[in-house]
């Protein structure tokens, strides 16, 4: 609920368009809702301001639905995150204005236009199959009101490819970096840029990658200044930091 919503309440209370009982039932339900499988952080916005997402697995088609149920009773922008194209089928019959990005594995649903600032957020993809990484980075920040630039498979095995899109890359104000394998590319940009890289370590490599940590090992590593790391294959957390440091004043 926020500011104009709750300064409306507390007037229909004073001018008893809606009894003492009443008003207690909905000023309790302003920070949280209790829906039985989940308790929905109706605050959440209001607060850090973006609203509760959806993490998927784990969580039942009926779970979901009775999740995203509610946020849409609340006019939220909704994010879900590693969902299959099953259970996107499922929500789309409740929620035509639903898009699903078989990439990312996101479900989204856009309730209001969130203001967007005039810079964008640069994410960079080593190769090819950090991609679903790398759009769930994009789609997360695109969701909360970001611009995004996607520049695709400028990895260290052929870096001179990386020096073509240098330009897009030094003008975002934060740069998201998805890389498996050894995951060299961040230190790389890190030392070429001026602006703070987000680096995502991917579970892409053979054996010694170890799904990830190889690549996790060397972001933490990292040489060049400015360099901050997520978790493995943690395309949301990339997003959302992005999109946070995207929108400081």
């Amino acid at each position: 609920m926020n500011a104009d919503k709750t300064r409306l309440l507390l007037e229909s209370i004073r001018d008893k368009k809606i009894d003492i009982e009443e008003g207690i039932t909905r000023l309790q339900t302003m920070s949280y809702v209790d829906l039985g499988c989940a308790k929905l952080d109706t605050h959440r916005e209001r607060r850090v301001g973006y609203p509760e997402v959806i993490y998927c697995p784990g969580k039942t088609t009926e779970q979901v639905k009775t999740i995203i149920r509610a946020m849409l009773s609340l006019d939220s922008n909704i994010l879900a995150t590693r969902a299959t194209e099953e259970l996107y089928e499922e929500i789309k019959q409740m929620c035509p204005d639903a898009i699903y990005n078989f990439l990312a594995r996101t479900i989204t649903v856009q309730k209001k236009v969130m203001e967007t600032p005039d810079s964008y957020i640069a994410v960079v993809t080593a190769g090819t199959s950090d991609l679903p990484v790398a759009e769930e980075a994009a789609v997360t920040a695109e969701i909360f009101g970001n611009r995004v630039e996607r520049i695709v498979d400028v990895g260290v095995a052929g870096v001179h490819r990386l020096f073509d899109k240098l330009d897009s890359i030094r003008g975002a104000k934060v740069i998201v970096v998805a890389a498996g394998m050894e995951g060299a590319l961040p230190s790389i940009i890190g030392g070429l840029v001026d602006k703070p890289v987000i680096a995502v370590p991917t579970s892409v490599g053979y054996g010694a990658s170890f799904q990830g940590i190889a690549a996790l090992l060397s972001m933490l590593n990292s040489c060049a200044g400015g360099v901050c790391v997520v978790n493995i294959d943690n395309g949301f957390g990339a997003g959302y930091m992005a999109s946070m440091i995207n929108k400081l004043r």
